[in-house]
């Protein structure tokens, strides 16, 4: 029974490790999204793809939620140096996206990868298979997709990195954009994981910048509705407010509701099922409302039990025993 499951980054990644608890790691689709991927120092770098892979790997430091285990920093600290002579125009040497120097090796195999023609799936693959991964991991698209985002009171788009790294995602936004999406297509892969895949979960991943590119690829949406039934959602937002990240503030600077009802709104087209945390349990009956079945179970993964058990119930309302 294949489990597909929409993924972001820290959250889905902590769910994907969850699920391995109690469902064959080789039943199990990772679908990434891309959009938070970027360029930075000629290297290809696929950040939410990475965070799934080390976690899953059991590398990821723990304490950051991202990046390697025991990582050095030397390559960044020696970069340094050349700050001082860049001139104004340049983008050359930028420190603001740290890349640790073990982490840069992942990055240095998908570039050359990528520069000999091999797909973003194909290499995707590769890195996942030497990490020792048992999940499928797949790129949503082969094609660039950029997410871009606009800052309110500057009145300017920048990339999704820009806003969340160097700006530590602590300005009000008025718009997000996915740059490309129009022409590019989901993978083959992608829609027949989703057409015959047992059940469906979308990951407790910001539902705007994770998920969203996702659904905003032609035809995912309407794969989506057809299979509602088997689509489980996991809200991202506690209590009103998001476990990792900017989700909630984005949800209220964009106009919508920071609250499990909001998600459910957003959900509500595709999936039938929203698990919440039992501290949302009052906001039960407005979740119906807008559409959606309600699971009621700890959501917060702060220890192996409560991931697995979170995993149990989310299957289960999959149909999944």
């Amino acid at each position: 029974m294949t489990v597909a499951v929409l993924c972001g980054g820290v959250g889905a990644a902590r769910f994907l490790r969850a699920l391995a608890g109690i469902h064959p790691a080789a039943d199990t689709v990772g679908i990434v999204n891309t959009g938070d991927d970027t360029v930075l120092h000629g290297l290809r770098i696929s950040p939410d793809i990475d965070t799934i892979t080390y976690t899953l790997a059991g590398a990821i430091d723990p304490d950051r939620g991202w990046g390697l285990r025991d990582e050095t920093w030397r390559a960044m600290e020696a970069l340094g140096r050349y700050v001082a002579v860049r001139p104004a125009t340049s983008a050359a040497a930028p420190t603001w996206f740290n890349l640790g120097d073990h982490d840069l090796a992942t990055h240095f195999y998908r570039t050359a990868r990528l520069d000999e023609g091999a797909t973003l799936t194909e290499v995707t693959a590769e890195i996942a298979t030497a990490w020792g991964l048992q999940q499928r991991l797949v790129p949503m698209t082969d094609d660039r997709v950029a997410t871009m985002v606009t800052l309110r009171d500057e009145g300017i788009e920048v990339s999704f990195q820009e806003y969340f790294v160097r700006r530590r995602h602590s300005v009000p936004v008025s718009a997000v954009r996915f740059d490309g999406i129009a022409a590019a297509q989901p993978t083959p892969a992608v829609l027949q994981v989703l057409r015959r895949a047992t059940a469906i979960v979308v990951a407790p991943s910001n539902p705007i910048v994770s998920i969203g590119p996702i659904r905003a690829l032609a035809g995912i949406d309407e794969v989506l509705a057809a299979r509602r039934e088997q689509v489980v959602a996991i809200s991202p937002i506690v209590g009103g407010v998001a476990l990792k990240g900017p989700a909630d503030r984005m949800l209220v600077e964009l106009g919508m509701e920071a609250s499990v009802v909001g998600v459910a709104r957003l959900y509500a087209p595709i999936a039938a099922t929203l698990v919440i945390d039992p501290v949302d349990a009052a906001l039960a009956p407005a979740v119906e409302a807008a559409g959606m079945r309600v699971v009621i179970t700890d959501s917060v993964m702060s220890t192996p039990e409560i991931g697995n058990e979170l995993a149990r119930r989310t299957l289960a309302a999959a149909g999944i025993a």
